[in-house]
């Protein structure tokens, strides 16, 4: 298995998202905390989601931004979050991995309500103010499982396949405001979640946790190793610079190739 360095955002995007301010949900870690870090670093006044306190407080303390700890699967609690958001940046998520036949229906819904339910409450939320300004950014960070399916993650896979079509519908509904909706689609990604799999994985089929990476997790992916949450983040912040306001209803496979076979 190869092993590539992925250098650390740098800021380099300087101040071009200053006087904007931006929300990240599942912003305590992983993806999220790359994305919330990113765009403070560009300017950005950034509002980190996460269900844990510490986390939340944590990453806001780190980037100079405003935690809030809510349950993302709480309707209440969404529409508890502000309005006046200029970047939305729909990340948090979830995983369950089970036959079908043996999925847990509770399971299942919870995962709709937090990838899927969550964004279009914070959609219908936020897209007034971005109206009103004449300009907004919307990424939601989908995966390869939002274009491609693979076997005993229905939950996931279905969430992701909404999330791809929600963010068209707001593309379209968006474009006459000046507001882009894009989704970014990574393959496996280092993340608190994915080490998870790996380990359970590992266990499963006794073998050990490199054997999983490169002959379990990447066996689609002609890039052999895991991408870094840095690298997610910084398509997020591209995403939302000034060379793409024609760039709208699309998907950007940060797959490694996955999706090319």
């Amino acid at each position: 298995m190869t092993s590539g360095i992925t250098p650390a955002f740098d800021g380099t995007a300087g101040a071009a998202l200053a006087g904007r301010t931006a929300m990240v949900t599942g912003a305590g870690s992983g993806i999220g905390r790359a994305c919330a870090t990113a765009l403070a670093a560009a300017g950005a006044h950034v509002h980190v989601v996460d269900i844990d306190a510490g986390a939340a407080t944590s990453v806001a303390r780190q980037t100079g931004g405003t935690p809030h700890v809510v349950d993302l699967a709480r309707g209440d609690l969404v529409e508890g979050l502000p309005a006046d958001i200029d970047i939305l940046v729909n990340n948090a998520g979830l995983q369950h991995v089970a036959p079908l036949t043996e999925f847990p229906p509770e399971r299942f819904e919870l995962i709709q309500k937090v990838m899927v339910h969550a964004p279009f409450l914070l959609l219908r939320r936020t897209l007034p103010h971005m109206r009103a300004r004449g300009w907004g950014r919307i990424v939601n960070i989908s995966s390869v499982h939002g274009l491609r399916a693979s076997a005993f993650k229905a939950g996931y896979v279905a969430a992701k396949h909404a999330l791809e079509g929600l963010s068209k519908v707001a593309a379209l509904e968006g474009a006459p405001y000046g507001i882009t909706s894009n989704c970014v689609s990574p393959g496996y990604v280092r993340t608190p979640l994915v080490e998870r799999q790996i380990a359970a994985q590992a266990a499963a089929h006794g073998i050990d946790a490199d054997q999983v990476v490169g002959e379990v997790m990447l066996s689609r992916s002609a890039v052999k190793r895991l991408i870094e949450p840095e690298e997610v983040a910084a398509v997020a912040v591209w995403l939302c610079g000034p060379h793409t306001g024609y760039l709208t209803g699309t998907s950007i496979p940060l797959d490694g190739g996955w999706t090319a076979a």
